[in-house]
């Protein structure tokens, strides 16, 4: 007899196939002496259509709603149809006896594999294979180590409450709205609190009201000296005070009164979870949080390079460490060879700073994997990011950096002036930054874990410059400060969100939640924040998708569309605090502490209100992207909207889908101010323009770029203009597509 394994993805299964010697078999499957090994392409099988329960579903109508089907029952996805029939045909073997799930070790792998064996109708014994990595050793201990699926029957009730949420709270909202106010209008748990969050943002923008303020430094014995107020802050918002202070202090003698020599040590950042190295990436390099976590899933599945990326701790298991030697010989490429070997020339241990099995839920951090890789496979982008995980990785098994910090105190006309100066005494892992500043990597910028810290309070003395290596001084001794400048600045408000800002504030949204119950906000850190992990980045690109959100430059900003949602859905739609509470009720049932049913009784009572909310709403919803032009399709007017990388013509019935690309940012550099610029137009009309200004046509750009001997090639254009072409097919509304595709308008 035989075991049939179930992966969730081809490139995994052909990994796990190779690895248990299974060669031969048909489309869609692998087999060997033991094992049958097949796979998934995600998920296969979804939630039925509201449709196919009965007439009263089929139009959107709002007196219909709210749709409360007495059990939830499930399909198997049209376009994955033959590879399900593939996978059922395995499982109904005669010479099957065991089904080993092997779909991705959480939550949603839980729910790809059960729904198929569910649909299937199959029953046979089942286990599990839970690993970290699809590395061969991986495969080998986690087959080694199968577990009983029955271990995860919690966790998979936990999947299925909440996709079953998700639909009757998401498409009842997405359908009243639709049909409430005749436009293609979606709201959910997770995206419309996202929308929230932005608009906050945007709000305090506007209300900021910025203040000018002033520091005063004088230049004397060769350093910079910077007065400090008694309130211990090196700046003021008087003007007529730091003008009296330096007219005081000009030509006259100062006494230090005292040196401050103290050795301080600075610690590696923590291993990356997904989130922080979306965030860390998008900084760097300008990577949306969907391309990192794109680039991560090539680097695990078809590379072997990276552990599983979809992870949400920044922590190792103590059984990890003893594999740490074959990790770092792993990493010994590049730049980043030489610190490899100096860490190999003693044993290498892990300590509590980044192993802790406590801090470890389904998976550890992202690490490099025991199996090396040549950079030269390595797309552009997928070497950024591997190059990433190991100086993170490596940082943390240096030792910490040591440094001495001097703070010189000087005493004139009664006023307090400092100077500050570091000298380093043993690099430690600031060895690893300095690496990736020699490559390009990093600039003099602040170390990554604060680069998402956007407070705006005027700081008690950061404002000072440190210098490198300040001269020898003596306690008493006299400083003459003949001339001093007075320098200003103006408070700023908070930035525009970016994509790593954005990932930022949903992991961590407490501070955008309008009720002060330190308990919901304990509780919405306790569930990790709006949306997981692994949603995140299809969340934001959701909100691209469906125009609720556009990017000028690298900012992010709410559309028309965007803000209307926010007032036209349910209040409680719009608040991080539900969703918080929904995960918090999920940890519970995947933890066997609370029923899948009692969540199910809420959810729906919650559906009805959100339904009667809307219907009873006098607000109204205006196209203000409405233009004259009539879609070549239905004739219906057409919606002039911006995208993620450009503005494109959409038709307003999504039943119809219409939509023409307008003009699209490319990397062709503006020759006066060297922006990137915008191409627009067909055929020979095509048209690069500027911001600044700077027009030119595309077969000059073209000419002019072969006569320089650089530019783009003819090939490169083309494969520019067809993924166009494929961005423009591609679907607007990814979540509710196939919805919205059935309404007619």
């Amino acid at each position: 007899m035989k075991s049939l394994v179930i992966a969730e993805k081809p490139s995994v299964g052909r990994d796990i196939a190779r690895v248990l010697g299974c060669s031969s078999g048909g489309n869609g499957f692998l087999e060997g002496r033991d094992y049958v090994v097949t796979w998934a392409l995600g998920h296969l099988v979804e939630l039925s259509d509201p449709e196919s329960y009965g007439e009263q579903w089929k139009t959107w109508k709002m007196e219909t709603l709210p749709m409360l089907p007495e059990k939830l029952e499930i399909q198997v996805i049209p376009k994955t149809r033959k590879q399900y029939q593939t996978v059922k045909s395995q499982m109904c073997r005669k010479d099957v006896n065991t089904i080993i799930i092997a779909t991705d070790a959480g939550r949603e792998g839980e729910l790809v594999a059960r729904w198929i064996i569910q649909k299937s109708g199959v029953r046979k014994p089942l286990k599990r294979l839970w690993i970290s990595s699809v590395t061969d050793r991986a495969i080998r201990q986690g087959f080694d180590h199968l577990k009983d699926a029955k271990e995860y029957e919690k966790l998979y009730e936990a999947a299925v409450a909440r996709a079953e949420a998700d639909w009757l709270v998401g498409l009842n909202a997405t359908r009243a709205l639709t049909v409430k106010h005749n436009a293609q209008l979606a709201c959910g748990r997770v995206q419309t609190p996202t929308l929230a969050i932005i608009a906050q943002r945007e709000a305090q923008i506007r209300s900021f009201e910025p203040k000018t303020y002033y520091h005063l430094i004088f230049r004397a014995d060769g350093i910079f000296w910077n007065w400090k107020s008694k309130e211990n802050s090196a700046c003021t918002f008087s003007e007529k005070t730091i003008r009296q202070i330096q007219e005081k202090v000009t030509n006259s003698t100062g006494t230090i009164t005292e040196i401050r020599k103290k050795l301080h040590k600075t610690y590696a950042p923590q291993l990356y979870d997904l989130t922080s190295l979306q965030q860390h990436a998008n900084q760097l390099f300008g990577f949306s949080a969907k391309q990192t976590l794109d680039y991560m899933q090539r680097l695990y599945e078809r590379h072997k390079a990276v552990t599983y990326p979809r992870t949400d701790s920044r922590y190792l298991t103590e059984d990890i460490v003893e594999t740490l030697p074959d990790r770092i010989r792993a990493c010994r490429v590049g730049s980043y060879s030489r610190i490899c070997s100096q860490l190999l020339k003693a044993p290498v241990k892990g300590n509590r700073s980044f192993v802790d099995d406590k801090k470890v839920s389904d998976h550890h951090a992202i690490i490099p994997t025991e199996q090396g890789i040549r950079l030269s496979d390595l797309e552009y982008g997928e070497r950024r990011i591997y190059e990433l995980v190991i100086s993170r990785f490596l940082a943390v098994l240096l030792p910490p950096c040591e440094y001495e910090q001097t703070e010189i105190l000087v005493s004139c006309k009664g006023e307090l002036f400092t100077a500050k100066g570091t000298s380093i005494r043993k690099p430690g892992w600031q060895e690893i930054r300095q690496i990736q500043k020699e490559s390009g990597v990093l600039s003099d910028e602040p170390a990554p874990e604060d680069a998402y810290d956007d407070s705006n309070d005027l700081n008690t003395g950061a404002n000072s410059p440190v210098q490198e290596n300040l001269p020898e001084f003596v306690k008493g001794q006299d400083i003459l400060f003949t001339e001093g400048n007075i320098r200003t600045g103006q408070t700023k408000p908070p930035l525009p969100f970016t994509e790593a800002t954005l990932l930022a504030a949903m992991e961590n949204p407490a501070s955008y939640m309008d009720s002060q119950d330190q308990s919901l906000k304990k509780t919405l850190g306790e569930t990790g924040g709006l949306g997981t992990v692994a949603t995140r980045a299809d969340i934001i690109e959701k909100l691209f998708g469906s125009f609720m959100i556009e990017k000028r430059d690298k900012y992010i900003h709410l559309t028309s569309k965007g803000r209307q949602i926010l007032e036209l859905a349910p209040a409680g739609l719009t608040s991080p605090e539900l969703t918080a509470q929904w995960e918090q009720q999920l940890a519970d049932i995947s933890k066997g502490r609370a029923r899948k049913k009692d969540f199910e009784a809420r959810i729906r009572n919650y559906t009805v209100e959100i339904v009667q909310d809307i219907a009873a709403s006098s607000k109204t919803y205006r196209h203000d992207n409405l233009t004259r032009k009539k879609c070549p399709s239905c004739g219906k007017l057409m919606l002039e909207v911006n995208h993620k990388n450009g503005r494109m013509l959409v038709c307003q019935d999504r039943a119809c889908g219409y939509r023409k690309t307008l003009a699209r940012i490319t990397n062709a550099r503006c020759p006066q101010c060297h922006k990137k610029m915008e191409l627009s137009g067909e055929g020979e009309n095509q048209r690069f323009t500027c911001v600044c200004g700077y027009r030119e046509k595309l077969s000059a750009f073209e000419k002019r770029k072969k006569e320089s001997g650089g530019g783009v090639s003819k090939k490169d254009m083309s494969k520019y203009m067809h993924k166009i072409k494929k961005e423009a097919d591609a679907p607007l509304n990814h979540a509710f597509a196939d919805a919205f595709a059935k309404l007619n308008l």
